[in-house]
């Protein structure tokens, strides 16, 4: 996984639970792209025809609250979002995150001051985000070297098989 991302901002508010990330009645389904397909449509009908491979979801506190399914966040990584940064998280969402290797960041500045439509620029190495549109630059919480790890491999599954064949 690339180390250094750029995309636009895509910003929700507080409290985005998994039901809005993807809705109930999708779950019937483990389909990456049918997921997708559907992503934040409570939300913005259109969300999913709006965003680009490489876009990123700025929100609030508390983001991915609600049940502690893995559907969620694989559909934000079907959709194309590159990484997600908010306030803070729902510790299972932050960790099935990671398990599926999608960045998620922590930083206070960047949610409060990134709006839609600003262009970022993500160096996860550092946590250090870029907001180009605005010139300004914010701190998220840099991911431990492991963490770092399992996200360049692409999750947890990835890591784990590359870690085999190593050893072979």
């Amino acid at each position: 996984m690339n180390q250094n991302l750029k995309g636009k901002a895509w910003t929700f508010g507080d409290d985005i639970n998994t039901d809005l990330i993807i809705p109930a009645r999708y779950l019937n389904t483990t389909d990456p792209g049918e997921l997708a397909a559907h992503l934040m449509e409570d939300e913005d009908a259109d969300f999913s025809k709006k965003i680009t491979p490489g876009d990123i979801i700025v929100a609030r506190k508390n983001f991915g609250c609600g049940s502690s399914r893995e559907h969620a966040p694989l559909a934000i990584k079907a959709a194309g979002i590159s990484a997600v940064i908010a306030r803070s998280y729902a510790r299972i969402f932050y960790r099935n995150s990671i398990n599926i290797g999608l960045p998620i960041l922590e930083s206070e500045d960047a949610a409060r001051h990134i709006e839609t439509g600003d262009e970022l620029k993500i160096d996860l190495s550092r946590g250090q985000i870029e907001n180009v549109t605005k010139k300004q630059t914010y701190q998220a919480t840099v991911f431990p070297e492991f963490m770092q790890k399992l996200i360049s491999a692409g999750g947890l599954m990835a890591w784990i098989r590359k870690e085999r064949k190593q050893d072979e």
